[in-house]
């Protein structure tokens, strides 16, 4: 058994207490016994440093296990259900995701008092980047170029899932605002239903400082965000979400990993927050230099092995990228405000990720990345 210490990553490339309670033996226990064949709980082995759930590698008496807990205010079952239609569908069609554990009833979801809980099968291979900050680069082109091969075929999988869109914001990668041809208005029409984002914007003048951050950029990008086929995407494409053959520069993914913030948004959407994610070293933002060009067209090179850009989806590419967070960002201000109650971290959601990531792209750093994406065609 590990030992009780535990934290979690924090929002700055630091750790610190987690926001919600490690994974305990007992309650391991009780949620693997919902599961015959998984025999009795063993040991947990390793937790997750992963802060908005949390997740363990445990042994049980038949094997291995990976369990993962949400408190009901971020993930009721239904909502959870369907991340688990999503990821089941992708699986039956040749994408390697791990499998989804149920019960003889083919139940997927456990609830235990407020806590609703999920099992999977271990991903197969190497968890390379399992101790990766999320927003920290790659290790190299290759993974960069067999991320983006990836992600394509998961993309022309997902062409085939038809589902409802999400039934939260909260941390949902949804684009119903940025998609919007008045992002203002859309979140306005919103707040009545998101009563903790509307408190946190209250406070201040939201609408000139998210105007004064998204117009240039939405302006450009509107009409084009306005006509993409909308598709079921995984929301959160980032290195640390996927599993490799081995350490080396040449290894291929095994397993992809996490669909929580999934949604319907649309292809576009998809590639540029791995781009934002996996290419760019926002945790270092006050260096100013922080793009590497390098992985950013290794992940659209690999992408267009598998599925074609025209040299239209590549200028919409590069539009949608200073802003392609926006959803995301309020979500987790939501998030912040109304369930942890962490005002401190609501401030770094709104003013260093939404306001200060679309705010870097203006500057010469951010100009250059966006015409070496331009440049591909």
């Amino acid at each position: 058994m590990i030992d009780d210490a535990h934290l979690a990553h924090g929002l700055a490339g630091d750790h610190l207490e987690p926001d919600w309670p490690p994974l305990t033996a007992e309650e391991v226990a009780v949620v693997v016994a919902r599961i015959a064949a998984l025999g009795s709980l063993v040991s947990i082995d390793w937790r997750s440093p992963r802060p908005l759930s949390a997740a363990a590698m445990a042994t049980t008496s038949s094997g291995r296990v990976f369990v993962k807990r949400h408190h009901r205010s971020v993930r009721d079952a239904h909502a959870l259900a369907d991340e688990h239609r999503f990821a089941d569908f992708l699986r039956t069609h040749g994408i390697p995701v791990p499998r989804i554990l149920r019960d003889g009833w083919g139940t997927s979801v456990f609830i235990e008092g407020d806590w609703v809980f999920e099992l999977h099968e271990p991903a197969r291979g190497v968890d390379v980047y399992r101790d990766a900050f999320s927003w920290s680069p790659i290790g190299g082109v290759r993974h960069a170029r067999a991320a983006g091969a990836m992600l394509a075929r998961l993309h022309d999988v997902a062409e085939g899932f038809h589902a409802r869109q999400r039934g939260t914001h909260i941390l949902v990668a949804r684009a119903e605002i940025l998609a919007s041809p008045d992002p203002l208005a859309t979140i306005a029409s919103q707040l009545p239903a998101r009563p903790a984002l509307a408190a946190y914007l209250g406070e201040r003048d939201w609408r000139g400082e998210i105007a004064a951050a998204i117009a240039p950029w939405h302006a450009h990008a509107a009409t084009a965000l306005a006509t993409q086929p909308p598709l079921w995407t995984h929301g959160d494409w980032h290195v640390s979400n996927l599993c490799w053959s081995g350490t080396d520069d040449d290894a291929h993914i095994t397993d992809v990993l996490d669909f929580g913030l999934s949604a319907v948004t649309f292809a576009l959407f998809d590639l540029a927050t791995a781009i934002e994610r996996n290419a760019i070293a926002w945790l270092e933002i006050g260096r100013g230099d922080i793009a590497r060009h390098d992985l950013a067209l290794a992940i659209v090179e690999g992408y267009r092995s598998v599925r074609a850009l025209d040299v239209g989806q590549l200028q919409v590419l590069a539009n949608l990228l200073p802003i392609v967070h926006l959803d995301f960002a309020l979500s987790e201000v939501e998030y912040f405000e109304g369930i942890t109650h962490r005002r401190d971290h609501a401030d770094v959601a709104y003013h260093t990720f939404l306001r200060g990531h679309a705010a870097w792209f203006a500057g010469a750093h951010g100009e250059a990345l966006l015409a070496a994406i331009r440049g591909i065609a």
